[in-house]
């Protein structure tokens, strides 16, 4: 049960981080605070302010202001013909409350939420209304042909390293929610990445992944996460974002993002500071019900969680005696997420008994006992993998006779219950409840008591705190993620803000400006691998300076053969796929200046693909990568061949053609298992792409360095080493193998004999692969 809750983890709290912005949004303008209204019109107690709808149920004004003067004014929402508190409903302010607006409002930023069940498509107007006097102070009107903000579905990954997703969801400029993501892992730098134009570069930006982090990313399999773009980035400023190997300049997989997507602004571009940290608790373990919560200024956000069975609730409350559990009398949220339709509900209840609700009396909805005490306000909810998920947010302070206030200074008794509902959508009876003592301190430094992410394992050796800061940083993913709970500081009675045209124009001019660092600054240099023990590593024959007698390459792509292989032999990590040389893995190649010699590349010939594409070419450069290089890298580096270069000085890569991989036996054992390549070598399928092969010639002369390489023209450490020699006599080749024999203690050889089999088998593949391709 623990395991399942912890592959789920992520995905339920990632959830609550997108599917809480209450937003949405259309043009790239920034700041951007979701579709505009209109503005509110000026009529009484100096009422004022732009209106945005943020989504379909949430509205942000920008700098609204009232007096405060007025004995009875409401936010209210109609859809009749003009304002009027007859028929409408009446919303709740910024802060969750439902009393009347005594407070002054200077410049001030809100975002309402309208009643459970309506949205703007329900309306017809927004008001500002005075029920004492049956006065509009202000008001806009909404049209029916509002096209309010949504999250927006776009295209799924698919790519190399088995990177793959189901259709990505933008849920706000801010964040992207990955359902079902997989990624094998075995890349040493894979990251996510985002950048201008339709596909990723080495010019683009990593973004952090769900815990927060910049790390090389690990392995995933189906995991629904979400993301968020750092800094004041949003997805107007970016055509992809993908999975890019930054050390190996790699593209494993990327999605397009269209131009003009109406989806919400994040929390932070409505001025809401997000929640850094959760609490969490275990309700009861064998249904996964848990309670996670975050206070914030005067209320408090909850988030409950239980792997509930068809039109079954979860119910969670404040005890009326602190020092037991009890439920007559107590103030419970009673929650339930609909299957068929995805709506979730969270509706305030007073436990007077604990019988079904009849005459007001048992367990009721306040509603049922006394209208408008609804005290708490529905966020979000969502159904994930059969997990009913619902946020809620309430006042600290009982705003009603029928609350109870939760203190945040001393611990609190709770009740919880989950059971089934009735005809009517109420509670019916509860199946599971807690029959002993439990108590929360509400007000306690935030502290996750729920099982940990998947990779923060109770026995390593990293400290709770540690673990705890990393699941922390899961829970708040994406500056937008947690929903709002009024401002997270106590606001005073009145407040004034900076409204002078130097500050707007500081406001709007340095945004952009930092969006553009954002991107354009990173441009660093690209990370070297992290060397490898290079113990263990196979004994792959030298291709010597005579062999092939006729000079012909056959350049072609394969593994790079487990901890044996790429790795150990050249001290540095490889990303999963080498260059075969003749059917061998990276071989040291010998050959002998003013000999022309003839590479038959197979490294694939689709730009728009470019983790199938590898131009081939050779320079005195030892990591290769040349496209991505920086300007004064490529400078340094002497290409010899596998290119052109015009007369502008534009280099493009002449060593292309079809792909050709040596395939691995998917069912047989790993590569770290055979402890010798011929062996490894004998289970490998070579595996070809319909088109032609490419074929770049080359003619080393003096002065050709006496070491060069062969590698990827887009990619970095794919390729080996070459040696260039005046003569093919002993003399030349022995000064070469005992310089390479310096450079690291060669390995003790099981078999002369296989070596020399692997040597022959060699030939004869090359021979069979130039009979085969003469047949075309």
């Amino acid at each position: 049960m623990s395991a399942v809750k912890d592959k789920l983890w992520l995905l339920l709290v990632g959830l609550l981080a997108a599917l809480s912005s209450l937003q949405h949004c259309c043009d790239a303008a920034y700041p951007y605070y979701g579709t505009k209204i209109g503005s509110l019109t000026r009529l009484h107690h100096g009422v004022s302010g732009d209106v945005y709808a943020v989504d379909s149920r949430t509205i942000f004004i920008k700098k609204f202001n009232y007096d405060g003067e007025a004995p009875a004014a409401y936010f209210y929402v109609g859809n009749t013909a003009r304002p009027s508190n007859e028929g409408a409903a009446r919303l709740r302010d910024e802060r969750g409350g439902n009393t009347a607006l005594t407070r002054r409002y200077r410049n001030k930023d809100i975002t309402l939420s309208l009643p459970e069940g309506k949205t703007l498509r329900d309306v017809k107007w927004f008001s500002v209304w005075c029920d004492e006097f049956a006065v509009n102070f202000g008001d806009v009107a909404i049209p029916n042909t509002l096209d309010f903000p949504r999250p927006q579905k776009i295209g799924a990954l698919r790519g190399v390293h088995g990177v793959s997703s189901d259709n990505i969801v933008i849920v706000d400029a801010q964040t992207l929610l990955v359902p079902n993501f997989s990624y094998d892992g075995e890349a040493p730098d894979a990251k996510f990445w985002v950048g201008r134009g339709q596909r990723p570069t080495s010019d683009g930006l990593r973004i952090p992944d769900e815990n927060g982090k910049e790390n090389p990313l690990r392995r995933y399999d189906r995991k629904t996460i979400v993301l968020t773009l750092p800094e004041d980035l949003t997805i107007f400023d970016i055509g992809h974002f993908g999975v890019w190997c930054e050390a190996f300049t790699v593209d494993f997989g990327h999605v397009r993002l269209p131009e003009g997507l109406n989806v919400p602004p994040s929390l932070k571009m409505l001025g809401i500071s997000p929640q850094s940290k959760l609490n969490c608790e275990v309700l009861y373990d064998d249904l996964a019900f848990e309670v996670r919560w975050a206070v914030a200024g005067e209320s408090i956000v909850v988030q409950l969680v239980a792997k509930l069975e068809p039109n079954y609730y979860m119910s969670f409350g404040i005890s009326p005696n602190k020092n037991i559990s009890q439920m007559i009398g107590a103030d419970a949220a009673v929650a339930w997420v609909d299957p068929e339709t995805g709506n979730g509900f969270a509706q305030d209840y007073f436990l007077e008994g604990k019988a079904q609700c009849s005459g007001g009396r048992g367990a009721c909805p306040d509603i049922k006992i006394q209208s408008n005490t609804n005290s708490i306000r529905l966020l979000n909810a969502a159904m994930v993998n059969g997990y009913s998920i619902v946020t809620y947010q309430r006042s600290l302070s009982a705003t009603d006779r029928l609350d109870l206030p939760i203190s945040v200074n001393d611990a609190e008794s709770v009740v919880w219950a989950i059971g089934p509902l009735n005809d009517f959508r109420e509670v019916s009876f509860h199946t599971y409840y807690n029959k002993h003592l439990h108590q929360i301190e509400f007000g306690r430094q935030p502290k996750w008591n729920c099982p940990l992410p998947e990779g923060a394992k109770p026995g390593s050796s990293s400290s709770s705190a540690e673990q705890e800061e990393e699941v922390t940083q899961i829970s708040s993913t994406g500056g937008a993620g947690y929903p709002p709970a009024g401002r997270p500081n106590i606001e005073p009675d009145e407040e004034f803000y900076d409204n002078s045209p130097q500050a707007l124009k500081r406001t709007t001019a340095q945004a952009p400006q930092r969006r553009q660092e954002t991107l354009s600054t990173q441009r660093r240099p690209v990370p070297t691998p992290r060397p490898v023990n290079s113990n263990g590593a196979w004994d792959i024959p030298e291709i010597q300076c005579h062999e092939p007698e006729d000079g012909v390459f056959y350049a072609q792509m394969g593994p790079t053969g487990g901890k044996h292989g790429y790795p150990a032999i050249t001290g540095h990590v490889g990303w999963g796929i080498s260059w075969y040389i003749n059917g061998l893995l990276i071989p040291e190649i010998h050959v002998v200046r003013g000999k022309t010699y003839t590479f038959v590349v197979e490294g694939g010939n689709n730009p728009d693909i470019p983790a199938k594409y590898h131009p081939f070419y050779i320079s005195d450069d030892p990591v290769g990568g040349f496209e991505h290089k920086r300007e004064e890298e490529k400078k340094a580096v002497r290409i010899f061949a596998g290119v052109h270069r015009s007369r502008s000085g534009q280099v493009t890569p002449t060593g292309v053609g079809r792909l050709c991989n040596w395939t691995p036996d998917v069912d047989g054992p790993p590569a770290d298992d055979y402890q010798s390549f011929g062996a490894y070598q004998r289970t490998l399928t070579l595996k070809c792409d319909a088109g032609e092969p490419g074929v770049i010639s080359w003619k080393p002369d003096r002065n050709t360095p006496d070491t060069v390489y062969y590698h990827c023209f887009t990619h970095r450490y794919l390729g080996w080493k070459i040696h260039v020699h005046d003569s093919c006599d002993g003399d030349g080749i022995g000064a070469a193998s005992e310089r390479h024999e310096l450079r690291q203690p060669a390995p003790v050889r099981e078999d002369y004999a296989a070596e020399s089999s692997i040597r022959h088998e060699t030939k004869m593949g090359s021979a069979l692969l130039r009979l085969s391709r003469r047949a075309y």
